[in-house]
């Protein structure tokens, strides 16, 4: 049985995800994710353990929703998009939760600087993941976004977080 990653390795690939999305390269964020991954950010202030089936959530995607969405963002109907916003993730505090079976539950703080027109807007929370590294590419199997603010202000998250 091959030994868990360190939390070094789960580092690099958050931060390696983060600059994916930072770079606008969302079919390669895709890539990060496993068939039947789903993606997950609450409302701001909500308990982090909502359900999305009953509450309402700004992202609740599957796979093939996250998909669509990233689709989506990459067109110039994308009015919220177009042209993309400029995005730096800062990435910190990783922990890892419990490991299993090829798979780890991982944590890690975030705060998001987003820029568009000469406006920037800072989000923060913190990201719970499902990561396989049982194979050849690591996938995440689940992420969830938790915004830590109690409100989202001014309203925009139309990117991904």
């Amino acid at each position: 049985m091959t030994a868990a990653p360190t939390r070094a390795d789960f580092e690099d690939f958050l931060y390696a995800e983060a600059a994916l999305l930072d770079e606008w390269r969302l079919a390669e964020w895709f890539d990060l994710f496993a068939e039947g991954a789903v993606y997950q950010a609450p409302t701001a202030g909500a308990p982090e353990d909502d359900d999305p089936a009953k509450s309402l959530f700004y992202i609740a995607d599957d796979y093939v929703r996250l998909r669509e969405r990233i689709e989506r963002l990459k067109k110039k109907e994308a009015h919220a998009e177009y042209p993309r916003s400029r995005l730096r993730h800062m990435i910190s505090n990783v922990r890892i939760l419990s490991s299993e079976d090829g798979c780890s539950r991982v944590t890690c703080n975030f705060i998001l600087y987003r820029s568009k027109n000469g406006k920037v807007d800072t989000y923060f929370g913190h990201s719970l993941y499902t990561i396989d590294w049982s194979g050849a590419a690591w996938k995440i199997k689940a992420k969830r976004a938790v915004l830590d603010m109690d409100m989202l202000y001014p309203g925009k998250i139309s990117i991904v977080i």
